[in-house]
C-alpha cells in the first residue's frame, strides 16, 4: 500500500515523506494526477534488477524453441496460470 500526498505538501514536509518512503512509496500527485513516486533506494534498486531484455521468437534456433516446447510449469509457477486466467477474464 503507498500513500498519496500533494506536490506541495511533500515541499512543506519532504524529511517527512523521505522517512515515510522509505517503509512504503509515496504517490506525489500534481493537479490531482499522480506524477512521480518517492521510493527507498534499496526498492529501486529491486525494480530495476527486474527489467527484462525482449527477443524476437523469430531469432530463436530450433534447439531453443525445442526446449521452450518441452518446458513445463513448476508447482511454484503453477499460481501463474490462474493468475493469467483470472486477468483474461477482466
Amino acid at each position: 500500500m503507498s500513500s498519496t500526498v500533494t506536490a506541495a505538501e511533500v515541499s512543506k514536509n519532504f524529511g517527512a515523506y523521505q522517512d515515510a518512503a522509505v517503509r512504503e512509496p509515496v504517490v506525489i500527485t500534481k493537479n490531482g494526477r499522480p506524477r512521480t513516486v518517492l521510493m527507498a533506494y534499496e526498492d529501486f534498486l529491486r525494480l530495476s534488477k527486474r527489467d527484462r531484455r525482449v527477443q524476437r521468437t523469430v531469432d530463436l534456433s530450433e534447439a531453443e524453441i525445442a526446449a521452450i516446447e518441452a518446458s513445463e510449469m513448476t508447482p511454484e509457477t503453477e499460481r501463474l496460470n490462474a493468475s493469467a486466467g483470472k486477468h483474461a477474464a477482466d
